[in-house]
């Protein structure tokens, strides 16, 4: 069972940055996808950024040019970097690694409140 602890949550003014990271428990270099997705309250959770196995990185549309996905597999964690933030970004943030022939993991979502 793959555990994928995350931190770096917090709360912060509107045009402030956070650095979300995701520490798993074992290798992450062949995984299928890593990324983050993020649920606001009352809302269904989406997709934030991901990694694919290829090592491309992909954005959903709200946070292109403000978020940066990236990873280190020397010490198995991935973070997102978080420039710009709105008040529509305040969400729990959730990372997952997708594993060939094992599934997804999840991590345990860490809170981000943009507020003035």
């Amino acid at each position: 069972q793959v555990q994928l602890v995350e931190s770096g949550g917090g709360s912060v003014q509107p045009g402030g940055s956070l650095r979300l990271s995701c520490a798993a428990s074992e290798s992450i270099v062949s995984s299928k996808s890593m990324g983050w997705y993020r649920q606001a309250p009352g809302k269904q959770r989406e997709l934030v950024a991901f990694i694919s196995s290829a090592g491309s990185e992909n954005y959903a549309d709200p946070v292109k040019g403000r978020f940066t996905i990236s990873s280190d597999s020397a010490k198995n964690t991935m973070y997102l970097q978080m420039n710009s933030l709105k008040l529509e970004d305040t969400a729990v943030y959730y990372c997952y690694l997708s594993l060939e022939r094992r599934g997804v993991y999840w991590g345990q979502g860490t809170q981000v409140t943009v507020s003035s």
